[in-house]
């Protein structure tokens, strides 16, 4: 399909996210034709949003496989695993993810048309998630004891909270990319959709003028000459 084809049912796509209607923007997203790893990312976003998690698991093994270093995959997917009671796979996409944040604590995807940071304590508390399903809570909470060394916002309300659970030996939810939050196109793409005045409105309105000064003489000059007549 057109390049220019897949921006536009992308941005109506987001567009109907934007407006929580999930299933409009499958609609949208099933037209797609020739899919990239970020089209089959909002794809698999719109699935979990849907309670549709196998749908979802689907999408993210295409992400995967687009981009295979994209970490951001393996996290959300390691969370879906989770839904699935997939906790082999779960824990493996979470070791995936671990790897290709290349030891940086954060990885910022704006410049990728999702707003949102992953940091490295994410990823292990969806670890110790795997782990408290698997009730290994020893592993679980010395997971959870690095991840609190991480840098990262919003970590130490939310890992304390986890730690307090492991205590009382309660499963923990696992972590996942924001509802909602999706890769969008960029903007320029999207612009490029609108339709454009290649005259210019200025241009016009002086060719008219032009035009209507033009009409005006020779009206003169005829009436001149009529009169000479």
């Amino acid at each position: 399909m057109l390049y220019i084809e897949l921006i536009k049912l992308w941005d109506e796509a987001v567009r109907a996210i934007d407006s929580r209607d999930w299933q409009g923007a499958l609609t949208k997203l099933n037209q797609i034709t020739e899919h990239n790893c970020r089209t089959m990312f909002v794809v698999a976003s719109t699935h979990i949003a849907l309670g549709q998690v196998d749908s979802a698991i689907k999408a993210l093994d295409q992400v995967i496989a687009k981009d295979s270093c994209l970490a951001v995959g393996f996290f959300q997917r390691s969370a879906v695993h989770m839904m699935a009671n997939r906790l082999e796979e779960a824990l493996a996409d979470c070791i995936w993810a671990q790897k290709f944040m290349r030891e940086n604590p954060v990885i910022d995807y704006k410049q990728l048309g999702l707003r949102y940071k992953m940091y490295s304590w994410q990823v292990l508390y969806n670890a110790a998630a795997v782990h408290s399903r698997l009730q290994q809570w020893d592993k679980a909470r010395e997971i959870l004891t690095a991840a609190s060394q991480e840098r990262g916002a919003g970590r130490s309300n939310l890992l304390d909270i986890a730690l307090e659970a492991i205590s009382r030996r309660e499963v923990l939810e696992p972590l996942l990319v924001p509802e909602g939050e999706v890769f969008r196109p960029r903007k320029q793409e999207v612009d490029q959709l609108k339709p454009r005045n290649f005259l210019g409105e200025a241009k016009v309105t002086r060719i008219f003028t032009l035009y209507s000064c033009f009409k005006s003489c020779l009206e003169i000059n005829y009436s001149i000459r009529c009169r000479i007549q």
